[in-house]
């Protein structure tokens, strides 16, 4: 008989609670969370995400389907390891979450139809690509780094996917005479509709993820059993690497991951030192346990590394990114509580709350709505303007100029052309010197928004972004907000502080502010202190961050020395991004002498 696991469908729904999800909600809404005091500012945001929690988590599993796919045959040996293809995570319901289940939603599925064919085209995507995408001056978070941007590839690898469907199921965009695209029409390519849904169901499309929902690594470890046994060289538990700590891949030049769209210098170097840290943790382990088995060393340096990535997104990335003091604080109470992290390890858990202990070791929790990413999450990841057009290669050693390149020139094949010429501490240090940008208006990459796909074919990303959002049925702006209980703008100038920008989206939204896409919303608005993307984008990371802790066995009931072993306890504990980098380049101490957060603009190098 398999152990069950825990859960509650009851969170916080008392007389005391709601009262004070009520004052939270009324505060953040007339004042605004980033404008109040700090310990006001944090008590808000636990009200709002409760609010959240309650109101913005939908099950699109509940729809009509032609049922699930076979599940692998249980072993007692997926207590203690993620399984390939993430089923048994939850072991009451061991499909939740695989590979190939159902995005969810964070609107009511009556919200969730995607436009008819006329609004899809409405205003045409490309011409809100031109008019109010178009970088003119870069505008850059100068107080961080390129790694930045990378890693949020990086970790979106891990989480979703959509698919890719027919060569010739595509939205074609009509363009104006003088727009310089090589092709007419542009073509975009239609995302793949959910195979499991039978010919007209009733209730709104659905979209299968590709990848597990789970926070697993799955970038670094594959999605099946097949995948991963060709990544591992079976012995001591480690996972392939090159010469120089370079990536291996098939033989076969199809299956290279730069033939994959959107493959780049970013994803490479950071897979590179996530599959050396895997075998470090394996060779600490061998260590230890001299006895274990390669399989065994594999298991338990897996759900290490993956910890590490996980702890390394919530106290230093999105601290980094969404760099304002109230959340600076918030997303580090995530791992440790506001207990802290001192008190945390020393100690253990003060409590069983989150709130004061932190979501590792916690209770599983699912509110009442089975475990899954949500498209509006997928929508509000969407954050090309991190990267910047221009990248300079300099010297670890002296900060010497190596080579300049444009963002294209870091994409596809030519990732290997810059790494037989340029080593990998070289690059991290470029990539810690080089500034990402922030999300606004007027702030996406040239590059992007004339990418050429591995099939040779041209995208305008930021045209697809717009699109996407309206093909998936993800409500525009205003909606959106008023969903997710936010005031909507009133007019194009409440929207944003830019009277330019402003008076631009009238004249492509054509004066109805309902109608302005939920990207252009975001990137309008104003920023609050510290933020490299919107305010309504955040919402859905108050509600979604925290989840894809709150309902992982393994990082809530299983989060333990039992599982992970004491030795896995204290790496995890011990190992920041910084820790991670110098581990495997320690020539990089100089360029991260004195920084707390290795997402920040590194030192230069003295010639």
């Amino acid at each position: 008989m398999k152990p069950q696991s825990r859960s509650s469908s009851g969170y916080r729904n008392g007389l005391g609670w709601r009262l004070f999800n009520g004052i939270s909600q009324a505060l953040d809404r007339r004042v605004g969370w980033h404008k109040l005091p700090t310990p006001l500012g944090l008590l808000s945001l636990i009200g709002v995400r409760n609010i959240l929690r309650q109101h913005n988590l939908y099950d699109t599993g509940q729809l009509p389907s032609t049922g699930e796919a076979p599940l692998p045959a249980w072993e007692p040996a997926f207590l203690t390891a993620r399984t390939p293809d993430g089923t048994y995570n939850d072991l009451e319901q061991p499909a939740m979450g695989r590979a190939g289940s159902r995005f969810g939603r964070n609107v009511p599925l009556e919200h969730a139809f995607p436009e008819s064919a006329e609004d899809m085209m409405s205003p045409n995507p490309r011409t809100v690509s031109r008019e109010l995408m178009t970088r003119h001056e870069f505008q850059a978070a100068t107080a961080l780094n390129s790694l930045v941007a990378a890693w949020l590839q990086f970790m979106i690898r891990d989480w979703f996917g959509h698919g890719k469907g027919p060569e010739n199921d595509v939205w074609e965009v009509p363009l104006v005479e003088t727009d310089p695209w090589p092709e007419r029409p542009m073509v975009i390519p239609k995302t793949p509709p959910d195979p499991t849904r039978p010919p007209d169901a009733s209730g709104p499309p659905t979209y299968i993820n590709t990848e597990t929902h789970w926070w697993d690594g799955s970038q670094l470890y594959g999605n099946s059993r097949e995948d991963q046994m060709w990544r591992r060289t079976q012995v001591d538990g480690k996972l392939r690497i090159g010469q120089g700590g370079r990536l291996e891949f098939p033989d076969d030049p199809k299956l290279a991951p730069f033939m994959v769209p959107g493959w780049w210098l970013g994803l490479g170097i950071l897979g590179s030192l996530f599959v050396l840290e895997h075998n470090a943790i394996c060779d600490a382990l061998k260590a230890e346990y001299p006895s274990w088995t390669d399989e065994e060393l594999f298991q338990r340096a897996r759900l290490v590394n993956v910890a590490v990535l996980a702890k390394i997104h919530t106290v230093e990335w999105t601290p980094a990114v969404i760099g304002h003091p109230i959340t600076r604080i918030a997303m580090r109470a995530n791992w440790w509580g506001l207990a802290g992290e001192k008190l945390t390890e020393a100690l253990g858990r003060l409590s069983p709350s989150e709130v004061v202990s932190g979501i590792p070791g916690s209770e599983t929790q699912h509110y009442g709505v089975p475990y899954a990413l949500t498209e509006e999450f997928t929508s509000v990841y969407r954050m090309h303007p991190l990267i910047a057009d221009d990248w300079s290669f300099r010297s670890a050693a002296d900060h010497s100029l190596i080579e300049e390149r444009p963002f294209s020139g870091l994409t596809g094949p030519q990732t290997e052309e810059i790494l037989d010429k340029i080593s990998l501490p070289d690059i991290l240090y470029s990539f810690g010197h080089v500034h990402p940008g922030i999300n606004r208006l007027h702030n996406f990459p040239r590059d992007l928004q004339h990418f050429v796909r591995p099939n040779g074919k041209p995208l305008d990303l930021a045209a697809t972004d717009i699109l996407r959002s309206r093909e998936l049925g993800v409500p525009r702006y205003n909606e959106f907000r008023r969903l997710l209980n936010l005031e909507p703008a009133k007019d194009f100038e409440s929207m944003t502080d830019d009277p330019q920008w402003a008076e631009e989206m009238r004249r492509v939204y054509g004066d109805d502010v309902e109608r302005v896409d939920l990207t252009v919303g975001m990137f309008a608005e104003p920023l609050p202190t510290g933020f490299a993307f919107s305010d309504t984008a955040f919402r859905i990371f108050i509600v979604m961050a925290s989840r894809r802790l709150n309902s992982d066995r393994f990082f809530t009931r299983d989060y333990t020395p039992h599982v992970y072993t004491p030795l896995g306890m204290r790496w995890i504990d011990e190992t920041d991004m910084t820790a991670v980098i110098l581990r495997h380049f320690p020539q990089l101490a100089p360029a991260l002498h004195g920084h707390e957060n290795a997402f920040e603009a590194w030192n230069a190098a003295r010639p």
